[in-house]
């Protein structure tokens, strides 16, 4: 098979996995690598070695450079001091815990050399977001257990890799045959330079991303540029000290002040899709099933004490003299699934090991793959019902995704909120993010189809989407992205101007946008329009004299109903072409034009004046 064909069927296979990924809620690595090994030992259509020859080693390389870049440009020491006490511990002490028992498994399991049983107890440490979200999206447990565990995926990312890369640069060291003093110098070079010039690329990009010393449409190709820079000179002048240097330089970059790395972010996690896909079904397709094969009893064993030993020992540590119930500690102990920083990295370091001669390195891959495979093929298929066993799954979300932090969001989010229901707002405008905030109001800084969002977006409690930005095309894209996620029933768009200017052949079908909200001559301009007049939402309990009839008709044209609440606290909200059926009790909630306001209130002054005090009410 011709190179081009092979490398577009890798193109074809990695988004089908991600696809499948996406579909099922189930992290993408594990779909990645069964097709690699799938393509290269199952069928023998994929052979990387025959393909790239000497390229594949730095095209590895420079991969998981640009992964635990893109990785450590999402620790922020602002966000680390805010986390509570049992994240803290988790990062810390409870990853020590979990890489001290590890690493004697893997020791007397194995009777692997100290050297390798430490680096891969270094390695396993790593949880990371790519695999912690998409099973806290399927087993949606309360918000305690999903903020720690959300948290521990992003923070230990960045801290694991960086430890996994220390442990290693010494065993490097160590093994080049020089006395104990000589490795030691050789290791401090290692860390010196990795600071250094970390640290100093770091600088000088965030110096040209400050001053604005190059156009927009350049930043992103700087930026690989360094990347690429900063782990080559590394390494030229201290041998293995590259990963080291990236991961400084991306800590380095998230907290300078004064400079805004979203765009740079979303980038790299574009690319690092693309870099993952492709990576992991060219390291799967080098594995030799009689490798894992080999493996046998002890790496059954092995993940035997990671679910049920170091895990639990790490949450044990981490948990003590905590609030949090037996309950929920027992789900933070089972729910551990190792990730895409685990298997770049344990790849790298095992081509680099073998190179410099290290006894036993061949391990390192397929016992990392392994343990990848064993937890989150056994964490995707029993985390809900353990969840539900042990009662601290969520019950049915009932908060609110909103689309947009515009004055017409922000409105309609405060009326939910004073409801006692849970709202989110995402917008990309910092200006809106910022007046949302002022009003009090949750929010999250970034497109809400990112990556990023993925990644990062906390839709615990939540259950429905609000499409309440004046960009259509946003709103359709948005409930695209979530339809998977709520359901179709709980997707709401708030027509755009341009939508009922559209003829039918223009328009969005209602698959792709949902429902329509409160009427079809409602659009986002008119409600911004009424709202900037004056008009206001108010609340109204309908009874059996006075129902949605009379109110209507009382409000001649100038009231617009948007919401109804029953007795029991369950809120509906109008739809064009809906039949939603109000009772008496039920509390109506509509918006007033400032001009009925305004006769209303010349109504309750010419009443008060009249000596009748019980007017009418809208």
């Amino acid at each position: 098979m011709s190179t081009p064909l092979v490398l577009a069927m890798i193109a074809v296979v990695a988004l089908t996995s991600q696809w499948m990924a996406w579909y099922s809620k189930i992290p993408a690595i594990l779909f990645l690598l069964i097709a690699g090994i799938l393509l290269g030992p199952g069928f023998g259509v994929l052979e990387p070695d025959a393909i790239f020859g000497e390229l594949l080693f730095p095209l590895i390389s420079l991969s998981v450079a640009v992964i635990l870049f893109e990785g450590s440009l999402t620790l922020r020491f602002e966000e680390l001091k805010k986390l509570g006490t049992v994240v803290h511990r988790l990062v810390t002490l409870g990853a020590l815990a979990s890489w001290l028992v590890v690493s004697a498994a893997v020791h007397y399991l194995f009777a692997a050399d100290w050297g390798i049983s430490i680096l891969l107890g270094a390695i396993t440490v790593v949880t990371g977001p790519t695999v912690i979200v998409p099973l806290l999206r399927t087993v949606r447990p309360n918000a305690q257990v999903a903020g720690i565990l959300r948290w521990e995926g992003i923070v230990i990312d960045p801290i694991g890799a960086l430890f996994a890369v220390v442990v290693f640069e010494f065993i490097v060291t160590a093994s080049e045959g020089h006395a104990i003093t000589h490795s030691l110098w050789l290791f401090c070079r290692v860390i010196f330079w990795g600071l250094f010039l970390g640290g100093l690329g770091g600088y000088i990009l965030g110096l040209v991303l400050r001053k604005h010393l190059l156009p927009e449409y350049l930043l992103n190709l700087a930026t690989l540029t360094f990347v690429f820079a900063v782990f080559t000179g590394s390494n030229a002048l201290a041998h293995e000290s590259g990963l080291l240097a990236v991961t400084v330089m991306g800590m380095w970059l998230a907290n300078t002040r004064g400079i805004h790395i979203e765009e740079i972010l979303n980038f790299k996690e574009n690319l690092t899709i693309v870099l993952i896909s492709g990576l992991f079904i060219l390291l799967a397709a080098r594995i030799e099933p009689e490798q894992m094969l080999s493996l046998g009893l002890p790496v059954l064993l092995l993940l035997l004490v990671l679910q049920f030993v170091a895990r639990p020992l790490s949450v044990l540590v981490a948990t003590i003299k905590t609030p949090l119930t037996w309950r929920e500690r027992a789900l933070l102990a089972w729910i551990a699934p190792r990730g895409i920083v685990a298997a770049a990295v344990s790849a790298i370091f095992a081509l680099r090991l073998e190179d410099a001669g290290v006894a036993q390195a061949e391990l390192l891959v397929p016992i990392t793959f392994s343990i990848i495979i064993g937890t989150v093929l056994l964490q995707s298929l029993t985390a809900r019902a353990v969840a539900k066993g042990l009662g601290v799954a969520e019950s049915a979300p009932t908060g609110y995704l909103i689309i947009g932090a515009n004055s017409v969001a922000r409105t309609i989010a405060k009326t939910l909120r004073d409801l006692d229901y849970r709202v989110l707002l995402t917008d990309s405008s910092w200006d809106n993010i910022s007046a949302a905030r002022m009003e009090g109001l949750d929010t999250f800084y970034g497109n809400p189809v990112s990556e990023y969002a993925d990644r990062k977006l906390e839709l615990v409690g939540i259950g429905r989407l609000l499409c309440l930005s004046p960009q259509r095309e946003l709103n359709v894209v948005a409930s695209m992205r979530y339809r998977s996620e709520f359901g179709k029933e709980e997707l709401y768009t708030l027509k755009s101007s341009s939508d009922s200017q559209s003829t039918e052949k223009h328009q969005i079908s209602a698959d792709h946008r949902g429902h329509t909200l409160f009427d079809n001559d409602m659009t986002y301009g008119k409600l911004a329009s009424l709202l900037s007049r004056g008009a206001e939402i108010r609340k109204t309990k309908l009874t059996e004299e006075f129902g949605i009839e009379q109110y209507l008709a009382q409000g001649e044209g100038q009231v617009t109903p948007l919401f109804a609440l029953t007795p029991k606290g369950r809120l509906h909200l109008f739809v064009a072409g809906g039949d939603l059926k109000l009772e008496p009790g039920w509390t109506l909630l509509s918006l007033v034009s400032a001009e009925k306001l305004a006769e209303k209130l010349a109504e309750k002054a010419a009443d008060k004046a009249a000596g009748d005090g019980d007017p009418a009410t809208v």
